[in-house]
């Protein structure tokens, strides 16, 4: 079967954060993404876990977004303007996609 390259964006960030996230991978004509509860992980500050948070500040959100090539500079320098102040974390990898009309 023929794959396609496309880059992954993923995002991890604090639950406040995350509408103004979506709005700007909106504004910017992102074609897609996901969004799944992170239940809990470990970073330089230490472990954490969801279970732990009252509120929603420090409950943690991966947003996942597969993009082409071309569009991942435009959105990666609104997205940090954005995150750049929370708590969080931004990858980008290389995937292959059957489907190429859709990202």
């Amino acid at each position: 079967m023929k794959t396609f390259a496309k880059k992954r964006i993923d995002i991890v960030i604090e639950a406040p954060a995350v509408n103004r996230v979506l709005a700007k991978l909106d504004e910017l004509g992102v074609l897609g993404y996901t969004v799944v509860p992170a239940i809990g992980g470990r970073g330089h500050e230490g472990s954490w876990n969801r279970d732990a948070t009252v509120g929603d500040t420090g409950r943690m959100v991966l947003i996942f977004s597969i993009v082409d090539s071309v569009r991942v500079d435009p959105v990666l320098d609104a997205i940090f303007k954005l995150v750049e102040r929370q708590i969080g974390i931004v990858t980008i990898s290389d995937v292959e996609v059957v489907r190429p009309d859709h990202f």
